[in-house]
C-alpha cells in the first residue's frame, strides 16, 4: 500500500470534523425532536446516498437476502441503539463530553476483539493502552461540575451507545465478505424499517413544530455525518487501509470539544482536558501495540 498523501491525510481530516460535528448537531436537534426520531431522520436521510452510489456502481444490496437477519441485528445494535442513546444522553450532558466519551471506541473494541476474535489479544503495551485511556473517563466522572447525580445517568447511556458501535462492529465480521457499501446500505435499511413503527407510536414528530436550527442539524446529521461520512471513510479504507482511517479516532474528540466552544459556548475544564488527554494516550499505546 502506498505512502498516505497530504491528499489523503485531507480527506482524513475532513472525516474527524463531520463526525465531530455530529455531537454539536444532536445537541441542537434536541431542542426540537426526540431521541427516537433523531435517530429515525439520521437513518432514513443516511440512507440517500449511500444507496445512491451502490445504484450508480451497480452494487447489489442484500437486505432481504438470506443473510437479512444478520443486516436487522447489526442494524439496531450499530445504528439505531447507539443513535438512539446518544441522543437521549446528550440532552444532559455537554456535547463536548459526548464527544470524549465517544472516542472510547477503539480501547472498547480491543477490550471485545481479545474475547472474540484470534488475532487481536491483550499485550503488555495494550494493557497500559487501556489502563490509561479508561482512567481518563474515570477522572471524567469526578468532575461534579460537569457530570452529578442528575445526569450521570446520561453520560452512561452515551457509554452505552459507544459500546453499542464496538459490538455492531464485531457482529459485522460475520458478513465481512460483503461489499461495505451493501453491508451499510443494508443496515441502513433495516434501521430505518425498525424505527418507523416506533417514532410512529412514541414520538409522533409530525404533531410538533421544530425549530429551524434543530431542522438544519437533523438534516445535517443525516446527509453529511451519516450518508456522506460512510461514503468518505469507504473511499479512505480503500485506498489507505483500516490502520490510517482508524487515526481519526485522535481527532474527533479534539476537534468536538473545539467546536461545541465554538457553537454553544460549552465550557472546558481541567478535568476535560486531562481526560482528553489520558484517552488520547491510552488510543496511541493500543494502536502501537497492533
Amino acid at each position: 500500500m502506498k505512502q498516505p498523501t497530504l491528499i489523503d491525510y485531507s480527506l482524513l481530516t475532513i472525516l474527524a470534523l463531520i463526525w465531530a460535528s455530529a455531537f454539536f448537531n444532536i445537541k441542537i436537534a434536541t431542542y426540537s425532536f426526540g431521541p427516537i426520531t433523531i435517530a429515525f431522520l439520521r437513518v432514513l436521510l443516511g440512507s440517500v446516498p449511500v444507496l445512491l452510489l451502490c445504484y450508480l456502481k451497480k452494487i447489489k444490496i442484500e437486505a432481504f437476502s438470506k443473510d437479512w437477519y444478520w443486516f436487522a441485528l447489526i442494524g439496531f445494535i450499530n445504528l439505531v441503539a447507539p443513535f438512539f442513546l446518544i441522543a437521549y444522553g446528550i440532552k444532559s450532558v455537554q456535547s463536548n463530553l459526548a464527544a470524549i466519551l465517544m472516542s472510547t471506541t477503539p480501547l472498547s473494541s480491543t477490550v471485545l476483539g481479545h474475547f472474540y476474535t484470534k488475532n487481536e489479544k491483550f499485550n503488555f503495551i495494550k494493557t497500559i493502552g487501556i489502563l490509561i485511556g479508561f482512567s481518563g473517563i474515570v477522572y471524567l466522572f469526578s468532575d461534579n461540575l460537569l457530570i452529578d447525580k442528575n445526569n450521570i445517568f446520561s453520560a452512561l447511556l452515551i457509554l452505552l451507545g459507544a459500546t453499542c458501535y464496538v459490538i455492531g462492529g464485531v457482529l459485522t465480521l460475520k458478513i465481512s465478505r460483503k461489499k461495505n457499501e451493501n453491508v451499510t446500505g443494508s443496515i441502513l435499511i433495516w434501521a430505518t424499517i425498525i424505527l418507523v413503527p416506533l417514532v410512529s407510536f412514541i414520538e409522533q414528530p409530525w404533531s410538533t413544530i421544530p425549530r429551524l436550527d434543530s431542522t438544519i442539524s437533523v438534516i445535517y446529521l443525516g446527509l453529511v455525518s451519516t450518508g456522506i461520512a460512510w461514503l468518505l471513510r469507504f473511499k479512505i479504507l480503500k485506498k489507505n487501509g483500516l490502520i490510517f482511517q482508524s487515526q481519526v479516532s485522535y481527532l474527533i474528540p479534539i476537534f468536538g470539544i473545539i467546536l461545541s466552544y465554538i457553537f454553544l459556548k460549552e465550557m472546558i475544564t481541567s478535568k476535560i482536558l486531562v481526560s482528553l488527554s489520558a484517552v488520547l494516550i491510552g488510543l496511541y499505546f493500543v494502536k502501537k501495540a497492533k
